[in-house]
């Protein structure tokens, strides 16, 4: 699905299909690129440190699929091995997401994540809490046991718009064109439309880290 194709579709509350049929090459464990998975021409920029092997979710707190998405990538990403290092990137297809990239980086520099992360997706998807407007979000902050004035202050800090401009970069340096997405090195990208399905993804994910090993 092209970028404009994915905002007319995420302006209607839909995102790229996570349901697709599996490839039937993708079955033995052989991955191709430019089938499964797409080398960039140009290397993005990673923050994994020395030794390390970056590995980067791009999601959307109001995408259906990256809700579903969720309990499997953490289930996941608890397993991961000592040289892979994982984070997250909120994207930003137009101006209506910043607000979530904002409440994404804010609640990571209060170290607020692992508490509520999933729970910003449930308030989403489950209680119907828009969260795309900052007064909503700050209104639903204050319930969450959270000091709602120094979220605010975090929210409007220039570490968090630098977070959010880089979020973005990022994003546009793999060419992200729905979500949920994956990055692997700053070198790879997969999704759901490549590989037929998400728990796909995470085994094209596993391959890609293997083959940067082997690098």
């Amino acid at each position: 699905m092209n970028r404009r194709d994915f905002s007319l579709a995420a302006s209607a509350g839909l995102t790229l299909s996570a349901g697709l049929t599996l490839p039937a090459h993708a079955k033995d464990g052989k991955f191709e690129e430019g089938i499964e998975y797409l080398e960039l021409k140009k290397p993005a920029l990673t923050e994994a440190p020395k030794g390390q092997i970056e590995v980067v979710e791009f999601f959307w707190y109001s995408c259906p699929h990256c809700n579903a998405f969720e309990p499997s990538l953490s289930a996941w990403k608890n397993k991961l091995a000592q040289d892979v290092f994982f984070r997250r990137a909120p994207v930003a297809f137009n101006s209506s997401f910043v607000p979530q990239q904002k409440l994404y980086y804010a609640l990571e520099g209060m170290d607020k994540l692992d508490e509520l992360h999933a729970r910003v997706f449930r308030a989403v998807h489950v209680e119907r809490l828009p969260l795309n407007k900052d007064e909503l979000i700050f209104d639903w902050i204050a319930k969450q046991g959270v000091d709602a004035a120094k979220f605010k202050q975090m929210y409007t800090s220039f570490t968090v718009a630098n977070q959010v401009r880089k979020a973005t970069e990022l994003q546009a340096a793999y060419k992200v064109e729905g979500v949920p997405s994956m990055g692997v090195a700053g070198r790879y990208y997969t999704d759901g439309t490549l590989t037929g399905s998400m728990g796909t993804v995470l085994q094209v994910v596993d391959y890609l880290v293997q083959q940067q090993r082997k690098a």
